[in-house]
Formats: structure tokens, sequence, C-alpha cells
């Protein structure tokens, strides 16, 4: 080769060099300064500390805008604010974007759409999980219609892709107007405590059209998010924090629904008894407990990956296994609101449950309800509708559905709540399961409204307490309903972790064939 073709192929190669350490710049020192002032890392910061060591592999680095408005044309960085591409988590292939700041605040351009279009379709067409990294100011106003119109493109692949690959969004930053809705689409949305804001409109534009005074924070920050609305499902107190637990998140999930789950290393005995569940549920039924002390008895090690921690507390969610077997886990907490179902734990529950569902992962459902929660509130604010969406949720499902009434079940919350006769597969009761319409002194009130009438003082307490005795023994059992079928083994709370095991073993290879249908109208 002569010395002129070497020279050729060494300025090639420094030009493609100097190009990528160009991309690589974003916007500049001082605006990665400036980042890192604020307690942020850069966008390919985020990805390097989320995904393998050295699996990152990126596409579209040189891409730039092709705005000529408002004297766009003559700002152009390498990657149009948005670095995309395929990695690895937990040795998972996954498609990844994350959006930099650095580069006019992080806002979507037509450019900048396209790449991530392009990244989103890649994984659907592979099979893999998509997670988005957003942090942005919204729509690049330069671009006008082309702006918007790629917000539109990317809601679009959110709706295409769910149920096929698990989407997950990170808001590392704001997150305004349309940006909102994307990650809205997404199965799980983390955000960082006092760094992540989302909202439609921000404060200045709330104090001009409705004069109310909110800070950002108050407005649509991780806390407001996490325990008010429910939009958001992991509240992290720092990015870093962040990345370990959509890792831990992703070790539950498998790549798509045309994958089988693989099982969970664990070396905690399957067959070892919960001998500590003797005591936890109280023989008394207005007495509280903490159902999480149930379910990190009989997970594998201790384990349970809580999901919408702090949001609907009166009941729990969230992902363990159980001899291996990845499962979603659904129960009542008799420790916030007796455990009552309302508006919120209905929906929060719902949503859950279908995103299990679409990807074949089993449902365990821990059972202590006394029923709905009444009131004028919870009616004009429509718990009939968002009640059914749980009941939906779960005789929609075709997965194992495995049901274990530890305590209380009453009312149309024990229908509700993977009722047998909503097609759950396997029902169970402890021996302090108490299935019936309503509790005891609420059902000797009317039952027995006419011998109560006319008694006072020490005679109605004493006839009251006879009925009420007499009404526990006969109703307040499992065993009525294991008569009839309904329950299919009334358990040994010390069993409890080795009885899952073996249903769960053996419905793994269920299946169920539905009506041929477009889809349900479920209510929205």
């Amino acid at each position: 080769m002569s010395t002129t073709s070497e020279n050729i192929l060494e300025e090639k190669r420094a030009f493609l060099l100097n190009k990528r350490a160009e991309a690589e710049q974003g916007g500049g020192e001082a605006r990665i300064a400036k980042q890192h002032d604020q307690g942020k890392y850069t966008a390919r910061e985020r990805i390097e500390r989320l995904v393998d060591p050295g699996t990152f592999i990126e596409f579209d680095k040189f891409v730039t805008h092709r705005c000529v408005n408002f004297g766009m044309e003559k700002k152009k960085f390498l990657g149009d604010g948005v670095v995309t591409g395929i990695a690895e988590i937990n040795g998972q292939k996954i498609a990844v974007y994350s959006q930099d700041f650095t580069c006019w605040g992080g806002a979507l351009g037509e450019a900048h759409a396209k790449k991530i279009c392009k990244i989103m379709d890649f994984a659907l067409d592979n099979r893999i999980p998509v997670i988005g990294i957003q942090d942005s100011g919204g729509a690049r106003i330069q671009e006008g219609v082309d702006a918007l119109g790629g917000y539109a493109e990317i809601f679009y692949r959110n709706v295409k892709a769910s149920g096929v690959i698990p989407q997950i969004s990170l808001i590392m930053g704001p997150s305004a107007g349309g940006a909102v809705y994307s990650p809205a689409v997404t199965d799980f949305i983390f955000m960082v405590d006092q760094s992540s804001y989302m909202f439609v409109t921000g404060p200045d534009v709330i104090k001009t059209v409705t004069h109310e005074e909110v800070t950002k924070e108050d407005l649509g920050g991780a806390t407001a998010h996490s325990e008010k609305s429910g939009v958001c499902q992991f509240k992290c107190k720092d990015e870093d924090e962040t990345f370990e637990r959509v890792r831990e998140l992703m070790s539950y999930l498998p790549a798509s629904n045309f994958r089988a789950q693989e099982d969970k290393y664990t070396s905690d005995p399957v067959y070892r008894d919960n001998t500590k569940l003797k005591e936890v549920v109280p023989g008394n039924p207005k007495k509280p407990y903490d159902m999480k002390e149930v379910i990190l008895d009989i997970v594998d090690d201790g384990h349970f990956l809580e999901v919408h921690k702090d949001y609907a507390r009166n009941i729990v969610v969230g992902f363990a296994s159980i001899g291996g077997i990845k499962i979603g886990i659904v129960a009542n907490q008799p420790e916030v609101l007796a455990g009552v179902l309302d508006i919120d734990s209905s929906c929060k529950a719902a949503r859950f449950i279908r995103f299990c569902d679409s990807f074949d992962i089993p449902i365990v459902s821990l059972v202590d309800v006394p029923g709905f929660l009444p009131g004028t509130v919870q009616e004009y604010g429509g718990i009939i509708k968002h009640g059914s969406k749980l009941l939906y949720a779960y005789a929609e499902a075709t997965v194992p559905l495995i049901t274990l009434i530890t305590r209380k079940s009453y009312g149309g919350a024990y229908d509700v709540m993977a009722s047998k006769h909503i097609r759950a597969d396997v029902n169970l009761a402890y021996p302090t399961g108490e299935i019936a319409v309503m509790g005891a002194e609420g059902a000797v009130n009317i039952v027995f409204r006419n011998e109560l009438k006319g008694l006072e003082g020490e005679e109605y307490e004493k006839k009251k307490a006879e009925l009420v005795a007499n009404y526990e023994n006969n109703f307040a059992n499992p065993y009525v309903a294991a008569e009839r079928g309904y329950i299919d083994s009334v358990i040994l709370p010390e069993e409890t972790r080795k009885r899952l095991y073996e249903y769960l073993k053996v419905l793994k290879d269920k299946k169920v064939d539905r009506p041929k249908r477009k889809h349900g109208n479920i209510q929205l």
C-alpha cells in the first residue's frame, strides 16, 4: 500500500474518531458541568451506569436535525439530543434511549423523535424490552408540527408494543407537556426525588390561567406522583438508586410475551415451614397486622420488590419468587384502612394484574378484605366503575391464579379478589378465614333486627353478643365455602410456602382458550 493510501486511511480514521468525540461531548463541556452541578448524570453516563459494562452499542450517533427556522441551521449537535442503542441488563438484551439535556434542554424535534422510533421498532421487531430515559423540556418549538408529529409517532409505538415487550420509563429531569404521555403508556415509571418532574402544564402557565400558585415539586415531583396521583411506580432517592432498582425489576421480567420465564436462582429451601406465620395473623378479625410479614416469610430469601409502594397502601403489589418461580403478588393490607378496597387500590391492583397477565407471570393473591369503602366520596368518584376494573382484570387473566384467604373476605370484595367463581385455579384459606356477606355484627343488626327490637341496656348487649357468637361459629369460618368446593383446601399457615410452590409447579403449563374478539371493553 502506498504512503498516499495510508495517509488517506489515517485521515479517514482520524475524521471518524473526531466525529465520535464530538458526538460524545453533547452540548459541550460547560453544559455537562452544569448537569453535574445539579447532581445529574449526562445521557451517556446514565446508560453506562444502567447497563452491563461494555455492552452498549450505539445507533445513529451522527444524526442531526434539518430545521432552518429561527436560525436553527446554524446550531447542530451530533446525535440531535438523544442517545439510542442496544445493550444488556443482567445478560438480557434491551433497547435504550436517553435524552440529552445538554442539547437544547433535551427538547424533541423531528430527527430526535425518529431516532427514538427507530430503536423502539428495533425492540419490537426483536422482542426485547425498551427503556426510555427522559430528561426533556418538551417539544422543540422551532420545529413546530414536526416535533408534535414526532411525539405522536412515539405514542403510537408505545401502544403497539404494550403487552408485547416490557416498557420502562426513567424520568431523570423535566418531562412536560406532550412528553408525559409516552411514559404514561409504558409499564413502569421511575422518578428521582427532588430532580424529576412530570406535568402537562407547568407552574407558570397554571398561575396565568387559574391564578393558582404551586411549585414544580408540589405539582409534579416524585412525591406527588408516587403518593397522590399514582402516575409513578417507583420513587428513588437519586439516579444511582434508580439504576439499581431498574436492574432489580428487570430480573423479574421476561424479554417479551413470546419468551418463557426463566426460573430465578435461590438457595432458600422450598419445603421450609413458615413457623413465623402461626403468630402473624391474629384470631381477632378487628386487629390489624402487616401483610408484608406474610409475604416476606413465604417468598424466596425474604426478597419482595414492591411496586407502587407509596400509593393506595391498603393494597400491596409486587414481584417475588417461590422456589425460583417468578410471581406477581396482590395482597390486601389490613394495616392500612383495614385492607378495604377503594378507587385507588382497585386501579393500582388491576393495572398490575394486567401487566402480569400480559407477560405470563403467575399471580398469588393474599386476601384479607372487609369489603369496598363506603361513602359519598367513593360513590361520586366512581367506585362502581373503578372497582369493576379489578374484577375485570382478574376475570380476564389466563395466567395461573392462586388465592389464599388469610382472614376476612366479605361481600362483593370476596368475589372480586380472585375467587373460585371468576376462575382462580386454586383457592386456599387459613383456619382464620372468614367468608361471608359481611362481618358478624353487621349481619346480626340486619338479620336479627326484630329479635333485638325493644331490648335495652344489659339485656340488649347480652342478646346481641349471643347472636354474634352464634353467627361467628356458624359462618365466620372457611368451612362452609370448603363444603361447596369454593375453597380447595384449608391449610395451616406454616404450610403456606410449600403448598404455593407445589401449585405453581403444576400450573406452569396452564392454557386457557378465550372466545375470539378484537378486545374487551374494560371500564376506563
